[in-house]
């Protein structure tokens, strides 16, 4: 066994001596097939146009930058304030929908090429579009900052664009956030006044109640004659009635008549319905209650937009090596197969 293993080795560092002495017999061809790679991987790497990045990063907004959002939002209204993270969730929702790359797709990105390119298939201009703009996630469980990457030819437009793309998302979050506080507000203002209606309603009827006792009690005072409170001590729940309302006519005729036509003359219940006055300063101030765009913010940038100034595609260097690598490899293939042909026809 140890002699049969002693062979294989020795015939395994004779085949591998064949192929080193067949390469360095035919280092030229190896050599001009490096060449060739080298100068093919020079002529892309100097003659393909750059490729410039910019980048933006987002994070969430701070309690102040949303605290217009929660104005009116307590307990005693029934709203619950708005988290932070309920807002830079509605930002972030937008900044990776598929609607706002399709927006900025259509309206910015096609009308900036060529004639020549927007005659391209759209499936085909998209995919390329997906390259030139990404959106990156947070690269740790616990971050929240997202980034905004641009990478185009032209490092203005890679500026615009990244700046354009994350405002356009900012602009979509903020106005869903005022639609829903402008939404809530309006319903709470619906059922506020719903509640007005109501506690008008329950006056005006408690009013018609009153006039029917009172008309009841005229009729009894002026069938005995009784015009006027008997002169005797006689408490003022007892008078008005007490809980059924049953010696109310011991006012007399004359207090009682001039009860009724006071009660029938009145305008307005309202200064005499309860909480009226408190449902009303609420329904006025959530039915004017607005947000303004210029003071609210659903997200805060992390440092400014940099005009890029180095390319980051091509890289020169990487690709020199590359090339250098795949023409040494061609070569020596090119070689070995070349001398097993050889072999072959002898």
């Amino acid at each position: 066994m140890r002699v049969d293993s002693k062979k294989d080795n020795g015939l395994e560092y004779f085949e591998f001596q064949r192929f080193v002495r067949a390469i360095l017999r035919q280092k030229l061809v190896v050599v001009v097939f490096v060449v060739l790679g080298a100068a093919l991987a020079a002529s892309y790497a100097f003659l393909a146009a750059p490729v410039y990045e910019a980048k933006a990063f987002v994070m969430p907004p701070s309690k102040s930058d949303i605290s217009n959002f929660n104005y009116g939002r307590m307990k005693e209204s029934e709203l619950v304030p708005y988290t932070v993270k309920d807002v830079y969730d509605i930002y972030t929702r937008y900044l990776q929908a598929e609607s706002l790359r399709l927006d900025f797709f259509s309206k910015i990105y096609v009308p900036s090429l060529s004639l020549e390119e927007q005659k391209k298939s759209r499936d085909v201009l998209y995919s390329k579009f997906s390259e030139v703009l990404r959106v990156v996630p947070p690269l740790r469980e616990n971050s929240d900052r997202y980034s905004v990457v641009v990478q185009t030819t032209n490092p203005v437009k890679a500026k615009e664009w990244v700046a354009e793309y994350v405002a356009q998302a900012g602009e979509l979050a903020k106005n869903e956030m005022i639609k829903n506080v402008s939404i809530e507000s309006e319903v709470r203002a619906r059922n506020l006044e719903q509640q007005i209606s109501s506690a008008r309603e329950k006056s005006s009827k408690a009013r018609e109640d009153s006039i029917a006792r009172l008309s009841e009690a005229l009729r009894i005072a002026e069938s005995i004659g009784l015009e006027k409170p008997p002169a005797i001590t006689v408490s003022q729940s007892v008078i008005a009635g007490g809980e059924a309302g049953q010696l109310t006519y011991m006012r007399g005729s004359k207090a009682l008549r001039a009860e009724i036509e006071n009660l029938q003359a009145r305008e307005s219940d309202d200064p005499f319905t309860d909480n009226l006055r408190d449902l009303q300063d609420r329904y006025n101030f959530f039915k004017g209650l607005k947000t303004e765009p210029a003071v609210v913010s659903v997200y805060r940038q992390d440092g400014v937009v940099e005009l890029p100034d180095n390319p980051v595609k091509p890289r020169k260097a990487l690709i020199l090596v590359l090339g250098v690598i795949a023409g040494l490899i061609t070569g020596i293939t090119f070689v070995l197969l070349r001398g097993l042909f050889v072999v072959r026809q002898e």
